[in-house]
């Protein structure tokens, strides 16, 4: 990976994370993240789900299959010379504690604002071992 690509990827307020279950169906949703250079980082937060934690579908697929992919772009209304995207494709892991979790939620308070607020330390993190990077455009 490139600096410029590590750049791009740090810099990125939202992704899109894709896993998949038993059964082959592919799961997209949008989520924060943070990068340390070779992973990101993604928590389940305090936002409102429709699950306890570790029920919620990206969690349950991530167990039943943790190959997954994350596209991060960049989008410019006005100037379509901007467009960019990097696509991550990468193993995740669920971190309930230890060393990783606690330099995430670091990673993630620097980051998001927002998070400061949250009991993070006491919430599953997604950890995603970064193995391949596709990118598309001017980064």
């Amino acid at each position: 990976m490139t600096r410029k690509e590590a750049t791009f990827i740090r810099q990125a307020r939202v992704g899109h994370l894709a896993t998949v279950d038993e059964q082959g169906q592919p799961l997209n949703l949008p989520f924060c993240f943070a990068f340390d250079g070779e992973c990101l980082y993604s928590p389940i937060d305090e936002k409102p789900k429709t699950a306890a934690p570790r029920e919620l579908k990206r969690v349950r697929n991530i167990r039943a299959n943790p190959r997954v992919s994350v596209a991060i772009h960049r989008y410019d209304d006005q100037d379509w010379s901007r467009l960019a995207h990097i696509i991550i494709q990468g193993t995740a892991k669920i971190l309930a504690n230890g060393e990783p979790h606690r330099k995430a939620v670091r990673l993630l308070r620097r980051k998001y604002p927002q998070y400061r607020v949250m009991a993070l330390d006491e919430r599953p993190m997604i950890r995603i071992r970064v193995e391949r990077c596709i990118r598309w455009g001017r980064i």
